[in-house]
């Protein structure tokens, strides 16, 4: 590690430190409980496959109601973006005004889930409340004003003490559970008004959120997709939980087991800029066999598919990585967003080095991505897998493979090439701010449209298009609607 890169975790690592003196517990696992938050009985689809059928989505959609879709200029919220998703149109901005551009999706949608980021949902809410008595917190006022506006949100994602202050939420963090509350209402609603119930079923929805741990600088962002409309009263953040296997954990207690009839699954995403943190086998905590087996079958259960391709790039491979045989694959090649991201954290006269990932790894402070691991890559998480299946009996990494967009445009879906629009608001509103390695727009370029998700389900239903993403029947694509299908295995049925 070079002296400037040492410099830059020592900053990193006071950042994480820095806290305020008024910080708040999180709330009681209770706080999170599942209910019914009802709607119509869906009718049973009149266009039914029993070998069943392609299905495309999009589940990573980011509306006005995340922080940084907001600062972005954007102001579309989710029945916006489920309108556009189903074929509709939506405003984005451009200068000044946040409504001068009309975008329209190519092709509509299966099926479309909105992820806005559970982080900041009612801090944003308090914040833009002139009445609310946080208002003019200095946390609201550096949001609104956008000075000094990364270092304070960053703080909150990256430290692993990161915890909510009375200021802006008040005495025992009320007013930002109740904000946060009611605005996970808002996105409800929009999936349940947008959700076809008729035998026709054009339109399947689902009620989601993102659990966004940018822990220690390392990537470790994650979609939660419900199967119904009984989900989480509250949706857990990183702010609450500090580790996925706490985030796991209240996913089975609160949900899976909670005999509601709630259940869900979580979907990683972006694990190229991870530090080989995503796929990391140290099992930090869990010091005996037995622990790291449950901790690993906790994982396979909530995690069984993986977003390998979005608007920052492809998870799947990367030449020239340690410990990797065989020949380099150009495919490997294929969008690679973390090289400019590489050069923006460790600089451009200096190649990223390997990641540490001895004693305490999940401890050591980067500033984003800054290291090479393979541990980062989809491709060889699967071999990862298979040895902790041999080490400790479980595998963990047993992926069916998704993509996405991950827009904070609001146009999920909105994959196409031509007369793309960007997905980052007033951040590539204009095309050339799309194509710049400037300072200011340095990963622009990087960039991609996306990616959708496809499965194999037996009609455009929330119960089907669950089950296909629980057994792996899913495939992801860079944004072509191709429809990829494989069988293997032993003793097949011979009608398959």
């Amino acid at each position: 590690m070079g002296v400037g890169r040492l410099v830059g975790a020592a900053a990193a690592l006071a950042l994480f430190m820095a806290t305020g003196c008024d910080r708040l517990d999180p709330p009681a696992d209770s706080a999170y409980a599942a209910r019914d938050f009802g709607g119509p009985t869906a009718a049973s689809c009149s266009h039914f496959v029993p070998e069943r059928q392609a299905l495309f989505g999009d589940l990573h959609i980011h509306t006005s109601l995340s922080n940084d879709a907001w600062n972005f200029g954007v102001r579309m919220g989710p029945e916006d973006a489920y309108r556009y998703a189903f074929g509709g149109s939506l405003n984005l901005p451009l200068g000044d005004d946040p409504l001068a551009r009309t975008v329209a999706i190519d092709r509509p949608l299966d099926f479309a889930g909105v992820t806005d980021h559970a982080e900041f949902l009612g801090e944003q809410s308090i914040c833009l409340d002139p009445e609310s008595a946080g208002y003019d917190a200095r946390f609201c006022e550096v949001m609104r004003s956008g000075e000094g506006r990364a270092p304070a949100l960053v703080r909150q994602i990256m430290s692993p003490f990161s915890a909510r202050t009375e200021e802006v939420c008040g005495k025992d963090g009320a007013d930002c559970a109740a904000r946060s509350k009611a605005t996970w209402r808002k996105n409800i609603e929009a999936a349940q008004q947008w959700h076809d119930t008729s035998p026709d079923c054009e339109r399947t929805t689902f009620i989601a959120y993102e659990y966004s741990s940018f822990r220690m600088g390392s990537n470790l962002h994650r979609n939660v997709i419900f199967r119904n409309s009984t989900v989480l009263q509250r949706p857990p953040s990183y702010i609450d939980l500090h580790r996925e296997w706490e985030l796991w954990r209240v996913l089975q207690e609160q949900c899976i087991d909670s005999g509601t009839g709630c259940d869900v699954l979580s979907i990683p995403h972006n694990s190229n800029i991870s530090n080989g943190r995503m796929f990391a086998v140290d099992y930090p905590g869990a010091w005996s066999v037995e622990a790291k087996a449950e901790r690993a079958r906790l994982r396979a259960q909530i995690e069984p598919i993986i977003e390998i391709m979005q608007h920052k790039g492809d998870s799947e491979c990367r030449n020239g990585l340690q410990g990797v045989l065989g020949a380099v694959d150009e495919l490997c090649d294929f969008e690679k967003f973390e090289n400019q991201a590489f050069r923006q954290v460790v600089g451009e006269d200096e190649a990223p080095g390997q990641c540490y990932t001895g004693p305490l790894a999940d401890w050591v402070p980067h500033l984003g991505p800054d290291c090479l691991d393979r541990k980062s890559y989809v491709r060889h998480a699967l071999v990862q897998g298979l040895m902790e299946e041999q080490e400790i009996g479980v595998n963990p990494f047993k992926f069916g493979i998704t993509a996405s967009t991950d827009t904070h445009n609001a146009i999920g879906g909105g994959v196409q090439e031509a007369n793309f629009p960007g997905h980052l608001g007033s951040g590539d509103e204009r095309p050339e701010q799309r194509v710049q390695f400037t300072a200011e727009y340095a990963g622009n370029a990087s960039n991609n449209p996306g990616g959708l998700i496809g499965v194999w389900a037996e009609e455009n239903s929330r119960d089907s298009i669950f089950d296909a993403m629980q057994r792996r029947e899913v495939f992801g694509t860079s944004g072509p609607r191709i429809q990829p299908r494989l069988f293997g295995g032993w003793e097949l049925a011979n009608d398959l």
